[in-house]
Parts: C-alpha cells; structure tokens; sequence
C-alpha cells in the first residue's frame, strides 16, 4: 500500500481496496475527538488552505471543522469572486496556487472545472484535496459514504446498492469507481438524459463492477442494502453559481424515495443522500429508521481528520 503522507487525494479511480480500509482504522482512531467534541494537537503546528470556487457547505465546514478538532488551523476564501482569483483578472489556477501553497500546508479545492484541482495539483508543493470538481469527482464525499456504510452494516463485500439520480454528477462517478473494489451489486436509475454515458458504462465494465441499469425504483428497493440519492433537479455544475430562475420544476415520481416507497424496502436498508436536497427526499422521511444522511454529515468530519492526519503524516 502506497504511503498517504505529502500524497494528494484527487480520484479514487485509482484507489486501493486496502486503502480504503487503512482510511476508515484511522477513522475509527480518531471518532472519539469529534464525538466527545474534543480537540487534539496532532496537527498544531499545521494550515490547512481551502479554495472553494463553488458554494459549499457540508464539504467545506467538515474540512474545517476537521482541521479545527486535530488542532490546527484553516484560512481560505468560499467565494472567489472576492478574490483576485474570481474579478476581472480571472487568475490561473497555477498563478493562484504557486501562491496558495506558501500559505498553508494543505490545500482543499473545490472548483466547477473538472479537472481543475489536477491541474492544482501540477503546480502545488503541498497535498491537494478533491472538493468536487464539476461533473468529475467528489473523493471524500464517497469516502464518508462507505464509512457511514460500514459502521452501520458491519461490513461493504457482499451487499447491493440502489443509486437514484443524476448519473453525471460527480458523487456517483467516485461511488462507482468505489465499488469496484468491493463485492458490491449495483442498480442505477435515472432520467435518460442523466444516464450512465457508454464511456463511464466502459470504465466501470472493465473494473469488474457487478452493475444493472433499471427504469423503475420499485424494481430494487425490495433488495438492496443501502439507497443512495442524489437530486435530478439541480443546478449545472459546471457554473461557479447556480444561473436558474423561474420555476426548476419536480422531482419525477420514479426519482423520489417517500416513506410509502419504503414499506417496500428491506427492513435494514439504508438511505444515504449527500445533501442539500429538493424533493426527492421528503421531509417526513427523516424520522424513518432507513435515514442516514445526518450521521453520514458527521462523519465527514471524522473521515475527513482521518485524511488530513495521513496526507500530513501524523498517522502512517
């Protein structure tokens, strides 16, 4: 297993079963401090850097919050418009971080470029964190996902994962890359203009991902072990700003999970959603015994310490 110290966290294309497990031990070291509301030294004398060129909230305030309960400190901007990066000058992402990294020891991106927080990477002396980059990837999102996964069913290799949504979106690109290194089956439902593209179909036939594409929720709920959402209405994630006015209309009916739909569902299935939400997700499932998404927000706290501990070398 490759070292996580000085390493950047781009993609999980290219991420390791072991890996993953090596994340989620660290993780598991670390809970105590976030549950009990605690902080350590561990990282005292190190800054993390955020750069975030989209609007974030989860995301960006567990990364902080992170690097807050291991002791060390954070500075940033969440807007770049209030930047030089962002006004008239519209700075490179090389001007902007052969500068960022001289003031910090860690840089977290989130950009509505894909590939930008690569190209980061190029230039930077310092690890770089993938915060979600357009219609790329979203690594440590997925990576509180199977956390949560795994502390609520003891176990990832042998269970079956209903995802409902936009299949372009960047959290279910890294879910599938994900899955592949698992005994995972998957079922995916969207709009057919949201669907897989033939490309990604490729990608993830040739890890060896045990997948079907269905048309209706009701065809898998009965089975799977964890439900995984995400909106079908929802802003382009390739603009810095959500550019909609007027009415963006509803969810489809085949895109939501309502509590009706759940009686369905096993028993023990699991919801998952990466939040924020439109309709897809009512309100009134939250008190259901299936909603996971709040404990998941915590853990990306925990996970996300997890990471900044490795690729800062405080844990090996």
């Amino acid at each position: 297993m490759r070292s996580f110290n000085g390493r950047d966290i781009l993609s999980l294309k290219e991420f390791g079963r072991e890996e993953y497990f090596r994340i989620f031990e660290v993780s598991d070291r670390l809970a105590p401090f976030a549950r009990d509301r605690q902080n350590t030294d561990l990282l005292a004398h190190k800054t993390l850097v955020t750069a975030f060129y989209q609007p974030s909230t989860r995301t960006r305030l567990a990364h902080e919050a992170a690097m807050h309960r291991l002791g060390g400190h954070v500075l940033g901007f969440s807007d770049a418009k209030m930047t030089r990066a962002g006004d008239f000058y519209q700075e490179s992402i090389k001007d902007t971080v052969r500068m960022l990294e001289f003031y910090g020891d860690a840089l977290v991106m989130r950009h509505f470029q894909q590939g930008a927080p690569h190209e980061a990477a190029r230039w930077a002396s310092i690890p770089v964190i993938n915060a979600g980059d357009g219609w790329g990837e979203h690594p440590t999102q997925v990576l509180t996902d199977l956390y949560t996964i795994l502390k609520e069913k003891g176990r990832l290799d042998g269970l079956k994962f209903l995802l409902i949504g936009d299949m372009r979106m960047r959290t279910m690109h890294s879910i599938s890359y994900a899955m592949t290194q698992f005994d995972i089956d998957a079922f995916y439902v969207s709009p057919p203009e949201m669907s897989l593209t033939d490309e990604f179909k490729g990608e993830i036939t040739a890890l060896n991902l045990n997948f079907r594409e269905i048309e209706h929720v009701e065809e898998a709920i009965g089975e799977v072990d964890v439900i995984y959402m995400e909106p079908v209405v929802q802003p382009d994630y390739t603009k810095s700003r959500d550019e909609r006015s007027g009415d963006v209309g509803m969810t489809p009916a085949n895109y939501k999970v309502t509590k009706d739909l759940l009686r369905k569902a096993k028993q023990d299935a699991i919801i998952l959603h990466s939040l924020p939400r439109m309709d897809e997700l009512p309100m009134d499932v939250d008190d259901t015994r299936h909603a996971r998404y709040w404990i998941e927000a915590y853990n990306g706290v925990v996970v996300r310490m997890a990471l900044l501990a490795l690729i800062l070398g405080a844990m090996e």
